[in-house]
């Protein structure tokens, strides 16, 4: 049997099928035992209202959307969006309000599902992650005029709500902290180039060395553990192979120490490994990770709470900006050795910012 009708209920109940948009839609023109017979026997139908009808009536979807332009097998073992998902639904959830998450493989493909939930109305708003640089969905965005909720900034371009945290600050925490102890090599496994954020940490790597008179070098990747492994195993295999590293996802890093004890670097006598994420992975390696540590989940929460506000009317606000992540210092750092720092030294072959 297909999906059931407003006339498949109406026979069943016996009652016009008039009688039955009323009961439906919760207006005045039937009875209060004629509506609960019809509720009663939609319940038993398994009865759901058509989208298109839903938007005929000017109904709210009761969902809201996230596309991710990302590899799924990347997504798949990344705990940062499984954290952001769950603070996700724990406020949508409690709301009843459905997430919407469909994995797609670039950015036309992202803007095309936007554009066909909003014209067939399956959400009543977006969250949108991965924010870039001049970025072709925030146009979109406001063409659709739909309520979206960037997870990224600050910056220019759109009429949606940021919610971020200081990349460059958290960056930066970072290099002073592998200055302080010594560290003048340093490289960075960084994300993809065309983000935001990677842009934002490759900068603030640069000018920290500049500033502190060290050697650097940003590799960008695509956070997955094969490219981080790959362009680890390069980095140890130079001459002037870098003290410390940096990665920009957990899962990178975890690579990286696997790389360094096949390579019989030892971690962190001869290299200290610092995780841009913070995750129970970091935590249960030996040796566990350096990492800068911030609550995922609550921001997931934060990124709900303000679409849900939107999607009710009361406007998106202002940009919010969440704390910086803090620097959690483990087992994998510590000063560099004597022999690594007597290394020669290595040219800086980082992508320069966009």
């Amino acid at each position: 049997m297909g999906r059931p009708t407003i006339a498949d209920i109406a026979r069943r109940a016996g009652v016009s099928k008039g009688a039955v948009s009323f009961a439906l839609n919760g207006r005045p023109g039937v009875s209060e035992e004629t509506r609960e017979r019809i509720l009663r026997v939609a319940e038993e139908m398994n009865w759901r209202p058509h989208h298109a009808a839903r938007a005929l009536g000017g109904a709210r979807s009761d969902a809201v959307g996230l596309v991710i332009a990302r590899p799924a097998r990347t997504i798949g073992v990344e705990p940062f969006f499984s954290h952001l998902l769950s603070g996700l639904q724990a406020v949508l959830s409690a709301s009843s309000v459905a997430l919407h998450l469909m994995v797609v493989e670039d950015t036309a493909a992202e803007i095309e599902v936007y554009r066909r939930w909003a014209s067939e109305h399956r959400v009543d708003g977006f969250v949108v992650v991965d924010l870039q640089v001049r970025d072709p969905r925030l146009p979109v965005l406001d063409e659709l005029g739909l309520p979206a909720v960037v997870l990224g900034g600050p910056g220019k371009g759109g009429n949606q709500l940021r919610i971020w945290a200081d990349d460059r600050e958290a960056m930066l925490s970072i290099v002073d902290y592998l200055a302080a102890i010594g560290h003048r090599r340093i490289a960075h496994l960084a994300g993809l180039p065309h983000f935001q954020h990677t842009q934002r940490r490759i900068r603030a790597l640069r000018d920290a060395s500049r500033r502190l008179g060290l050697e650097a070098v940003s590799v960008p990747t695509d956070f997955s553990d094969a490219e981080g492994a790959a362009a680890t195993r390069t980095l140890l295999s130079r001459a002037g192979r870098p003290t410390a590293i940096v990665y920009d996802s957990d899962v990178m890093a975890v690579a990286g120490l696997g790389v360094a004890g096949e390579m019989g670097v030892a971690v962190p006598g001869e290299l200290s490994i610092v995780s841009f994420d913070d995750s129970v992975l970091a935590r249960i390696v030996h040796p566990p990770l350096t990492a800068l540590s911030r609550d995922t989940f609550a921001l997931g929460e934060q990124v709900a709470r303000s679409l849900l506000e939107a999607v009710e009317g009361a406007g998106l606000g202002r940009d919010l900006q969440m704390p910086t992540p803090r620097l959690t210092v483990r087992e994998s750092t510590s000063p560099p050795s004597p022999v690594s720092v007597v290394a020669a030294r290595f040219v800086d072959t980082g992508s320069e910012p966009v």
